[in-house]
């Protein structure tokens, strides 16, 4: 009687290694790609610049926007006394050379008209519209590396709603103790207090943990939406419109002090979350893996979410909800250029301020002289990539079960 040959058994594979090799050998992906990414971000984002800040109901030509912010930058650096004797060597050096304003096209006529759409009206916002999209697109790229979900975006830890609840409540409340400040001031609170709790819930014996976090998330996003709903039940019709409008995302009425904080905030934002783009790598294989690497993961944690808790309430209070950003953005990058969070972070930095530079643009001119909250384009926008995204990922993956 022949012997049987013993059935193969069946070996379970830690899907962790596989995982991290899967990493790694993306990491080594797109390094002829990075190449052209900064020109061809760099470029997009002049473009859509120079196109926010000269088109509208009111045209003006690239030139005379490049006039008027070169006149007006003269007339800030006049008022450096100390920058004099530099002043004066460029003046010598370029009339050596033979340079003055007429050859370098810089005495065309200029309106008032033209100054004040260009300089008070339209830079303004179009600075802000860069310095939201940047700070919201880095927050969504360090959130996703930091939980490990594709998913996440500046609105998953709370801030976006909590700030939403704390403006719609100084609105409904009739609450103006700052003046024109009351809104961004109360919106940034209710932005890091929503922050605070979750992570105070998330923490368990001296560490906060992923899943609680998120999970507690979605509850505090839940509870603020129910409070906005109330107070929007409540309010009268002035107050409802300026709530509504306001949830909905708006750049307009921006003032050159609005954005020098959100800029500040921003630029501070992303030198902080751009120095943990090694230890954003290693903690995408894993919490026990990054902590045997060396990477204290609970510090790291606790800096990015203060960090991207602060960038967006600061964005959130002057320019209202605005989503997809946080979303589309860094899976834009990663498709192009891998997940490497070194490259990843500042390449998401400047290209979610271009996308938000070119959706404010699309609010403004689609309907002109109409404007459209420019949440609601964002909106319009990221659906349709999310689905797509969701439809790439499955297909990938073979399907999940």
């Amino acid at each position: 009687m022949s012997q049987l040959a013993p059935e193969p058994r069946l070996v379970e594979h830690d899907p962790a290694p596989h995982r991290a090799d899967r990493f790694l050998s993306r990491l080594g992906s797109g390094i002829s790609s990075l190449v052209l990414a900064w020109p061809l971000m760099i470029t997009l984002f002049v473009i859509a610049l120079l196109l926010n800040v000269g088109m509208g109901a009111f045209s003006v030509s690239p030139d005379r926007v490049l006039i008027i912010i070169l006149n007006h930058l003269g007339e800030l650096l006049d008022k450096l006394p100390w920058l004099d004797p530099v002043r004066g060597s460029i003046a010598d050096a370029a009339s050596a050379i033979g340079l003055n304003r007429a050859n370098l096209g810089l005495t065309a006529d200029i309106s008032r008209q033209q100054d004040s759409v260009v300089w008070i009206i339209r830079l303004p916002r179009t600075l802000l519209a860069a310095s939201v999209g940047a700070g919201l697109a880095i927050c969504g790229a360090a959130m996703q590396g930091m939980f490990r979900n594709p998913l996440a975006d500046p609105s998953l830890i709370g801030v976006s709603s909590g700030s939403a609840l704390g403006a719609v409540f100084s609105i409904v409340a009739g609450i103006t103790i700052l003046g024109a400040w009351t809104l961004p001031v109360f919106a940034f609170i209710g932005g890091l207090i929503t922050t605070a709790i979750v992570y105070l819930i998330a923490r368990h014996e001296g560490r906060a943990e992923v899943v609680t976090l998120l999970l507690a998330g979605v509850a505090l996003n839940a509870i603020a939406g129910a409070g906005i709903g109330l107070l929007l039940s409540i309010a009268d019709n002035n107050q409802l419109r300026s709530a509504t409008f306001w949830t909905l995302g708006s750049l307009g009425g921006t003032r050159w002090l609005h954005v020098g904080i959100v800029g500040l905030v921003t630029t501070i934002g992303i030198i902080i979350i751009t120095r943990y783009g090694t230890a954003l790598n290693l903690m995408t294989l894993g919490e026990r893996e990054a902590r045997h690497l060396g990477i204290q993961t609970e510090r790291v944690r606790l800096i990015l979410v203060i960090t991207t808790a602060a960038m967006t309430g600061a964005a959130v209070a002057f320019s209202g909800t605005i989503g997809f950003i946080g979303l589309i953005v860094p899976h834009l990058i990663r498709l192009w250029l891998g997940p490497d969070h070194r490259r990843l972070l500042p390449l998401a930095a400047i290209t979610g301020a271009a996308l938000l530079l070119f959706a404010d643009l699309i609010s403004r001119t689609a309907a002109a002289p109409s404007e459209f909250p420019i949440g609601v384009t964002m909106s319009l926008a990221g659906g349709p990539f999310f689905i797509w995204l969701l439809l790439r990922t499955r297909r990938e993956q073979g399907g999940w079960a």
